[in-house]
């Protein structure tokens, strides 16, 4: 019931944020009582019954093709991570997913861990699934947070970055990037929605974060392999950093993710700052959150206009 109820919300998201005029039909009137395209609309977009396309969206029993859920994506306006989700969620409906069965514990391979230590100019770190953070290098631990000092169940990307009030002082853009991370989150559940890590994370942040409640809710999906972030170190001050992903050959359910600065020359010496600083393993733990907020306080006031 809960996969039907999955499906059944993120079908209706989607419909209600395409606008009749977006898609060719008559602009809405006064008879329009809700957002987006009625039911009907979008099964004549899709170019199947209004009957099969309702029970679809209700959650009762139905097995469309390949050929239907992708007319169905394209009249919804699904993007590419989107599609993924629906036939992720398409498959729990169904029953055609796999079973979870024993909890799997993720780990990287020797070689993994010396291939990310060999990176000494950009900070790296492996994400694995729901976000875990399965192995960092030292600019990871001296740009982020010394993920390896934390209780294991801590461990995860998303949940630091919502929960934890370092993280919130660090990330000029917090709210788009924690809003971010849900929706990969939300991305993951659906791909893996028998995993009972998930579920309790999940709860976790469902129960500790008015944002994350509301975010959650949303039903957004998103998938992230490269992009910008901007930070306000309580170290080095304002600090742009690029970033790229990578699948790791070999390894289900893990990325790379390499962080290097900006190509302008504030950003490259507060980096080299950074790199000095952390080359020393004694100073690799991060200041006490006091000192941190205080610090990153400080820096805003000299922040470059990255606001």
């Amino acid at each position: 019931m809960a996969r039907n109820v999955e499906l059944s919300e993120f079908l209706r998201r989607c419909r209600a944020r395409v606008s009749p005029e977006s898609v060719g039909l008559p602009e809405r009137g006064a008879y329009r009582r809700v957002p987006g395209l009625r039911r009907e609309e979008v099964a004549q977009l899709a170019g199947v019954s209004t009957d099969d396309y309702t029970r679809l969206e209700q959650g009762r029993p139905i097995s469309p093709s390949p050929g239907v859920l992708e007319a169905i994506a394209a009249a919804l306006r699904l993007d590419d991570a989107e599609r993924a989700h629906l036939s992720d969620l398409m498959r729990a409906h169904t029953g055609g997913g796999k079973p979870s069965g024993v909890p799997v514990v993720q780990r990287v391979r020797p070689g993994l861990h010396r291939f990310l230590e060999s990176f000494t100019d950009q900070a790296g770190f492996i994400l694995g699934r729901r976000g875990d953070i399965l192995a960092t290098n030292y600019l990871c631990r001296a740009l982020l947070a010394d993920f390896d000092a934390m209780p294991y169940r801590e461990r995860n990307l998303t949940r630091w970055i919502i929960l934890d009030p370092a993280a919130r002082e660090l990330y000029v853009d917090w709210e788009q990037i924690a809003a971010e991370m849900t929706a990969i989150l939300r991305l993951d559940a659906g791909r893996h929605p028998d995993d009972a890590r998930t579920a309790e994370l999940v709860g976790e942040l469902a129960m500790k974060s008015e944002h994350f409640r509301r975010w959650w809710a949303d039903h957004k999906v998103l998938t992230r392999t490269f992009g910008r972030k901007r930070f306000r170190h309580p170290l080095v001050g304002p600090l742009t950093i690029d970033y790229q992903a990578f699948a790791m050959p070999g390894e289900d359910d893990q990325t790379l993710f390499l962080y290097l600065p900006a190509d302008d020359q504030a950003d490259q010496d507060a980096w080299r700052l950074l790199a000095s600083w952390a080359a020393d393993p004694a100073t690799i733990r991060q200041p006490a959150p006091g000192q941190a907020a205080r610090s990153a306080t400080d820096s805003a006031h000299t922040d470059r206009g990255t606001s």
